[in-house]
């Protein structure tokens, strides 16, 4: 009877031990579970701008940009925003085409401009005024020999020479203009390519 009993109470504590270990274990659960909400609820309220728990307070409408970054107002421009460039190589190509067409349009320029310009001057008499006095100059008399400066001067032989030399000047500055830029990446790859500054104006 007696061992039956000691039996039996020992069986009753430990029945209570783990009992009280199972309440134990529920309120740890219990505990860390609301300490866990807790954080979240602070680490929420926190990302929320001008909530609890944040050390800055809302933006108004009124306040400036970069202000609460450190206290500092953003810097304001007050003149114009200027780059600085450098331009290290230039095409040889592109530079060959650009250059053609420029001389090409100069040439055509040139030869209407000394049509044009003839064409005034022969208006204006100036071509007869002066055979009149080379005439003079050379015989002395009005019934000299005849000087006639058209033989020299004429249009066709005027237009000609400038398309002649409108012709030379497409080589020309086609082969001077790319040697340039040869000439310019040679040194832009020495001692660097030429800065340049633009603004914003």
């Amino acid at each position: 009877m007696r061992d039956g009993a000691l039996a039996r109470t020992a069986q009753g504590r430990d029945l209570a031990a783990r009992k009280a270990r199972a309440l134990r274990g529920a309120t740890a659960g219990l505990a860390s579970g609301s300490a866990a909400g807790a954080t979240a609820g602070r680490s929420s309220a926190s990302r929320q701008p001008g909530g609890p728990g944040t050390g800055t307070a809302r933006t108004t409408g009124n306040a400036r940009p970069g202000a609460a970054r450190g206290g500092r107002p953003a810097p304001r421009r007050t003149g114009p925003r200027r780059v600085r460039l450098t331009a290290q190589r230039i095409d040889p190509w592109s530079v060959l085409k650009i250059s053609f067409l420029v001389s090409v349009a100069l040439g055509i320029a040139g030869v209407v401009m000394v049509a044009v310009l003839w064409t005034v001057l022969s208006g204006m008499n100036v071509f007869s005024t002066i055979s009149d006095f080379f005439v003079q100059v050379t015989s002395g008399e009005a019934g000299g020999p005849s000087f006639d400066l058209m033989d020299y001067f004429g249009f066709g032989r005027v237009v000609s020479l400038a398309a002649v030399l409108g012709v030379l000047n497409v080589f020309l500055l086609t082969a001077l203009a790319t040697l340039t830029a040869f000439l310019y990446n040679i040194c832009a790859a020495l001692v660097g390519g030429a800065q340049v500054t633009l603004s914003d104006e």
